[in-house]
């Protein structure tokens, strides 16, 4: 016999022995406990409700608490409350409360059982609200996914991708990721390779550079852009150049100084070389 089977039993015979005691001083004593525990529970409604709206208050006051989170704090109260109600009016009414205390335990036990994978998501849910590694409007990469977070829920935490796509993440999934907010700054690095022909001048391509950097309005000049020789190629030299802007900025940034340097090079004369193959036939 199992011990839920058990446990079933024992509330059968909590319940019948409670109603037995129920009707022993007759019909005038058994209306008079079923009024008392009637009484009992609505106090205790009443109790509730008042609990939970402060609750909500406090809650409220806390404003780096996600709404998801604060549901599920509520959830959890309530269901608490009920059964604290329950096992007050139960014990009025003559049933033994600890039958029922461990009923619940055998149920609970069995449905986190059955849960597991849901509980477990549940468990990385609070996780990342708690810790906030990213808010709703980031973008984030998290492992092969990357986009921008529409919901953090309890359970799936949803971005929308560049193409549009709304991708459902499994919160025990994101828990385990590494997970990169490219948004969690206010500024962000614009990091460009550029080549340049053997034959053009260093100081010439570096002046080149800088004039494009130093004339884009969105570029900062705090921290100051930077542009240096860093590779020798086969066929080229390839410059670095990094120019600081606002998050907001960084794509529009990246593709204007891309098209940018180029315009420059052309009009300066300075080539940008790329690879080629020479094919020499001779005829015996």
């Amino acid at each position: 016999m199992s011990t839920e089977t058990i446990d079933t039993e024992t509330l059968e015979n909590s319940v019948q022995a409670g109603v037995d005691n129920l009707f022993r001083s007759g019909w005038e004593g058994a209306l008079k406990t079923i009024l008392f525990a009637l009484l009992l529970l609505v106090v205790c409604l009443v109790v509730k409700a008042i609990l939970l709206k402060l609750l909500d208050r406090a809650l409220d006051r806390l404003t780096q608490v996600e709404k998801s989170l604060h549901t599920f704090i509520r959830s959890m109260a309530n269901i608490l409350l009920w059964f604290v109600t329950l096992m007050v009016v139960a014990d009025a009414l003559g049933i033994n409360a600890s039958s029922l205390l461990a009923l619940v335990g055998v149920l609970g036990l069995a449905v986190s059982l059955s849960v597991k994978d849901s509980l477990s998501n549940l468990a990385g849910g609070l996780t990342i609200l708690g810790t906030r590694p990213f808010k709703v409007g980031d973008y984030v990469e998290i492992g092969s996914n990357s986009g921008t977070i529409q919901e953090i829920g309890l359970v799936y935490t949803s971005l929308t991708t560049v193409d549009n796509r709304r991708i459902l993440v499994p919160n025990s999934v994101v828990v385990d990721a590494e997970v990169t907010n490219y948004t969690a700054e206010p500024l962000r690095r614009v990091d460009l390779k550029v080549t340049a022909s053997y034959d053009a001048s260093v100081e010439r391509v570096k002046q080149t550079i800088q004039e494009v950097v130093n004339a884009h309005d969105l570029v900062l000049s705090d921290p100051p852009p930077f542009a240096r020789l860093s590779e020798y190629g086969d066929s080229a030299l390839e410059y670095v150049v990094r120019a600081w802007c606002a998050n907001a900025d960084y794509w529009t940034v990246y593709h204007d100084l891309l098209e940018q340097i180029k315009v420059a090079f052309d009009r300066e004369g300075i080539s940008i070389p790329y690879p080629h193959m020479e094919v020499k036939l001779r005829r015996e």
